[in-house]
């Protein structure tokens, strides 16, 4: 009897949160990593290298159909693909609304397409999506249409038009289509025995939220992060134990919808700042 293929999980996003991740979900496991940046990337080779991870990694625009097929195909040749984490993405202070769609909301669902194929009984896919999305109040018709509407036709949408939308409109959209577009994804992810779920974060120390915290919306997100009930920044592996979670068997009854992972922040904001406290 041949040796059974190793188990391959692929992050997109090598950020903190990525490797945060990929030290919860890498041990026994072939960790594929992909980002934008190649300095990012080596950066975080070299760190979990380092730590005893079997770790491999290819240079991604998840934004390219090309580059994401690319992806998947690296991934099945690793062995048994059995976890997705997308956690690639860019924020309002990193990137214009046209940018922030193609990432944000095509990337996304080119990731949810191409791995899909790839899929099969106990794959789980977790999305990392963003608290920013409850602040998207969109029509039914709307959201139907950001979670249903073909990969290569989203971005002509008429809700996702870059010149009727500032960064921060572009992004809370972006990461309401994320939401949505795993419900829809759950269906077909279903018929193959996998799962498919979010995760919406709260302001997390990464480079991307400290990028957030010190440009033009850094005193609403304190005070957000104040008003919460529990007061704090979070950390990357805060995030990471509940994708953790969330690809266990414990959670195998758990698909096609969002854990909001924010330490309060949207409860404080509907509640305690809309009171003025």
């Amino acid at each position: 009897m041949g040796t059974p293929a190793r188990e391959v999980v692929v992050i997109t996003g090598a950020g903190g949160m990525g490797v945060a991740i990929a030290r919860r979900l890498g041990p026994g496991r072939r960790v594929l990593l992909a980002d934008y940046s190649e300095t990012v990337l080596q950066q975080a080779v070299k760190q979990l290298e380092g730590e005893g991870f079997d770790v491999h990694a290819q240079q991604t625009d998840v934004s390219d159909p090309a580059a994401v097929k690319s992806l998947a195909d690296t991934a099945e040749t690793l062995g048994t693909f059995r976890i997705l984490v997308h956690t690639a993405g860019v924020s309002p202070v990193q990137a214009p609304p046209e940018r922030v769609i193609a990432v944000d909301v095509v990337g996304t669902a080119l990731v949810l397409d191409e791995f899909l194929r790839l899929a099969g009984p106990q794959s789980v896919a977790v999305c990392i999506a963003s608290m920013a999305g409850a602040m998207a109040t969109l029509p039914p018709e709307v959201e139907r249409a950001l979670a249903a509407t073909p990969t290569d036709q989203l971005a002509s949408l008429p809700v996702l038009d870059p010149q009727k939308l500032d960064r921060g409109a572009a992004y809370s959209i972006a990461k309401r289509a994320n939401q949505l577009r795993v419900q829809w994804a759950s269906l077909a992810w279903g018929r193959k025995g996998a799962r498919v779920v979010s995760v919406s974060p709260g302001i997390i120390s990464t480079p991307m939220g400290q990028e957030e915290l010190s440009g033009p919306s850094g005193d609403m997100i304190r005070a957000m992060i104040a008003a919460s009930g529990t007061g704090r920044i979070g950390t990357p592996d805060d995030i990471a134990a509940a994708v953790e979670f969330l690809v266990s068997p414990a959670a195998s009854f758990i698909t096609g919808t969002d854990l909001l992972v924010d330490g309060g922040a949207i409860a404080g904001m509907r509640y305690a700042l809309s009171r003025g406290e």
